[in-house]
């Protein structure tokens, strides 16, 4: 399950990713000597008729087009090669940027396509929670919110000064903060009081065991306060704004996963790599279709967020170095380039020793 799920999604959406770049650049004129899925050994492929080869590769952990004029699949320019007018470097600046980013947008192109679809199929999931969901019937037996002086009978009504309005909204503005201090204000009696807490940090498990670290107050709602979930079909003119809401949120939440992390807030141990997606892959495929394609748009969305890192070698290093191409009014040196992709590759390498590391330890077969 684990091979059949990684195939089944990672090479078609890297495969629509270098077809956004392909066809793009197609669109402007563009030579391209290669598009490949995979690195290294071609294990088979053709040349079509402008000359380029199509290939599949033995290491089937990404791929790449590579144009006329680029020295390597990174496109780092090849100060040997002939200008030619169909050369990648030849192209004006706004081409080459659209051509750069066609590849991340074509993958947001996909995940929204698929949240659209959920929401004009299957419908919205909407949960409705009982008017008094929020208000506190005990507390867990490690409460961080029972620490900080909250009473059983205490209703929440804000965080930070964020109005909260049911227990799912108490959900979203706690579990992606663990360790984080808020100022919880509660309505007690006739009194309404502020309290600083320090949101909790739980390690729990799904139901293949994989771990996750959420921020917990230790509160129950009442035993009454079961949400009712019902799922809406959205006519078309409403299931887009909602599918590029939802996008743009799930957008927000790796922006703050990735945040956490360098700031400490959260394990480097959270980062997966290719064995990870394999292995999630394969367990959302043995939940059914649906699920595996809802896993399909949420990989979509992480390959979209990534390349748009501003790292030489990436997609967003390359977007980095066109804007100040364009605020120098001239291309970076060459051996700034140079010297930026060297270091670009390493941190690439890097993170890829370190994700590697973390999909192996998690694996069954290491007691994980």
């Amino acid at each position: 399950m684990y091979i059949a799920g990684f195939l089944l999604v990672l090479g078609p959406l890297v495969t629509v990713h270098e077809l956004g770049h392909y066809l793009v650049g197609r669109w402007f004129g563009v030579g391209a000597d290669a598009f490949s899925i995979g690195f290294g050994r071609e294990l088979f492929g053709w040349t079509d008729k402008r000359g380029t080869r199509w290939k599949v590769a033995a290491i089937p952990l990404g791929g790449y087009v590579q144009f006329k004029g680029d020295m390597n699949p990174a496109s780092i320019p090849d100060p040997k090669a002939p200008v030619h007018s169909d050369s990648f470097q030849s192209q004006s600046l706004w081409k080459r940027a659209l051509i750069v980013f066609a590849g991340p947008a074509t993958n947001l192109i996909v995940a929204i396509g698929i949240f659209f679809a959920f929401f004009a199929i299957s419908g919205q999931p909407t949960v409705t929670f009982p008017d008094d969901s929020t208000m506190i019937s005990r507390f867990a037996e490690e409460s961080a919110a029972h620490d900080a002086g909250v009473e059983v009978g205490d209703r929440i009504i804000a965080i930070d000064g964020q109005a909260i309005g049911d227990f799912q909204e108490l959900i979203d503005q706690v579990a992606l903060f663990p360790n984080r201090q808020i100022e919880l204000t509660v309505e007690r009696a006739d009194q309404t009081l502020t309290l600083p807490v320090t949101i909790g940090s739980a390690v729990e498990e799904d139901r293949f065991g994989n771990q996750m670290t959420l921020g917990r107050l230790g509160v129950f709602r009442p035993d009454n306060g079961i949400p009712e979930v019902t799922y809406e079909r959205l006519g078309v003119t409403e299931a887009l704004p909602a599918a590029l809401s939802y996008t743009w949120n799930t957008f927000e939440m790796m922006m703050l996963g990735l945040k956490q992390i360098i700031v400490g807030d959260r394990s480097v141990q959270e980062l997966g790599g290719p064995i990870k997606i394999a292995k999630y892959s394969g367990e959302q495929l043995s939940l059914g279709l649906l699920a595996f394609v809802n896993f399909a748009a949420l990989i979509s969305l992480n390959l979209a967020f990534i390349n748009l890192l501003p790292i030489p070698a990436l997609d967003g290093g390359h977007l980095a170095f066109y804007a100040a191409e364009a605020v120098r009014k001239k291309p970076v040196g060459p051996q700034a380039t140079e010297w930026a992709y060297r270091t670009g590759i390493a941190i690439v390498l890097m993170l890829m020793v370190v994700v590697t590391f973390n999909d192996l330890v998690s694996l069954p077969i290491f007691g994980s």
